[in-house]
């Protein structure tokens, strides 16, 4: 039966529109997220124009190139420091290094040199309800500089 123009179908539409609106438990509605992926690919001795989408022609970076193509692209930019530590220090937590005597090239043993109270970025983002996590070199210190690198790593406090 076909109720599109008949009184029968706009009556039984009008009953079904006011019992949905009347409910008593609203219900929560989820909007969905219009926030930008955000990947951050921090990598030592790798320049500019090392990347083929940058004009590199030394290294072909298909993948790279294809998350730059599709994204935006970076072409001014600046490090608060020519080695590894004192720069991922630095991105993460937006201090510059020479601020913390402990913000330099570090041994695998170290103790961890950004507080677990300290804002970073990706606590910045986690509360703008981005899930955020790190692959790869972290060189900053874990946890209080006694590591048992066979075990699973929790984070303290200093």
């Amino acid at each position: 039966m076909n109720f599109k123009n008949t009184s029968f179908g706009c009556l039984a539409l009008a009953t079904l529109s006011t019992t949905i609106g009347c409910q008593t438990t609203p219900k929560k509605v989820e909007k969905p997220l219009n926030k930008p992926n955000v990947v951050v690919i921090y990598l030592d001795d790798l320049g500019y124009g090392d990347l083929s989408c940058y004009g590199g022609v030394g290294l072909k970076t298909p993948n790279i190139d294809a998350l730059a193509n599709a994204g935006v692209r970076f072409t001014n930019g600046y490090a608060t420091s020519a080695t590894c530590t004192p720069s991922r220090y630095g991105l993460l937590t937006g201090v510059y290094p020479w601020r913390n005597k402990d913000a330099k090239i570090l041994p695998g043993t170290a103790p961890l040199i950004i507080d677990t109270a300290q804002v970073t970025l990706p606590k910045m983002f986690k509360k703008q309800d981005y899930q955020t996590a790190v692959v790869g070199k972290w060189h900053l210190g874990m946890g209080t500089g006694l590591v048992d690198w066979n075990r699973h790593y929790f984070p303290r406090s200093k």
